[in-house]
């Protein structure tokens, strides 16, 4: 997979190789994401390993039978809450670049014994996966991380079934980030140099064929945007979805 690295993701999988070998978060705590009982029965290990930056299991819907693909999968851990939600009927399929993150989520299924999940080497930009054959996408902190998001929404649409739908959270801004931020390796590897405004997010989705766009601050309503600085970074819960 060498050949497809650019810069950025060079520089995102190496912060993220490293992530997979520590036992800690370097992103917000689980317990200040999802509600208290959606983490029941799964070891602490797993849910305070958390990457993410917001819950979009909450935004998701996912119902029993479910195809489910989560975009940057890490070390399982939602995928193994919408395991949960499309029971033994449905399916999860984890994608990401680190084979380290691929390692640990692996060996966490094993331990969880938990047999619809399957996780796969990729990128966003090329999934590996089936035209139309998901019910459902979900990402938690990651397509920010890609360098080409009209790429990643056009890959998203595509491996999605007719009225299929797609519900992340993501890092964003409320204006344009100053050019010396996004052109900083390590702001990029930090979720932030990648993130996008909301507008130019909105637009990629509609550009790429979604409809009913959504886009919700996370833990705020939409009064947040009007105090916020321009270009100030921020957690948000983005929806879509692709026409029956």
């Amino acid at each position: 997979m060498k050949s497809s690295l650019t810069p950025v993701h060079e520089i995102v999988r190496e912060r993220y190789a490293q992530a997979a070998r520590s036992t800690s978060s370097c992103c917000s705590p689980s317990s200040t994401l999802y509600p208290a009982e959606l983490l029941t029965e799964l070891p602490t290990d797993i849910t305070d390993f958390s990457l993410g930056c917001g819950n979009p299991i909450a935004a998701a819907n996912l119902k029993p039978g479910e195809t489910v693909l989560d975009l940057g999968s890490g070390g399982g851990l939602d995928c193994f809450l919408s395991a949960r939600r499309v029971r033994s009927v449905g399916k999860v399929i984890g994608v990401d670049m680190t084979p380290e993150m691929l390692e640990r989520s692996r060996l966490n299924a094993a331990r969880l014994g938990i047999t619809n999940v399957e996780f796969r080497e990729g990128y966003l930009e090329n999934l590996p996966v089936e035209d139309h054959s998901v019910d459902v996408v979900i990402s938690n902190c990651v397509i920010n991380l890609s360098p080409d998001k009209p790429q990643v929404f056009r890959e998203i649409f595509r491996v999605l079934k007719p009225g299929g739908r797609m519900a992340v959270s993501d890092v964003i801004t409320n204006g344009s980030l100053p050019e010396s931020i996004r052109s900083n390796m390590d702001a990029w590897g930090a979720c932030v140099a990648g993130a996008l405004d909301m507008q130019d997010y909105s637009q990629g989705l509609l550009q790429a064929g979604f409809e009913d766009v959504k886009i919700q601050p996370k833990n705020s309503s939409n009064e947040l945007l009007q105090v916020l600085p321009v270009g100030q970074p921020f957690s948000a819960i983005i929806s879509a979805r692709k026409s029956a």
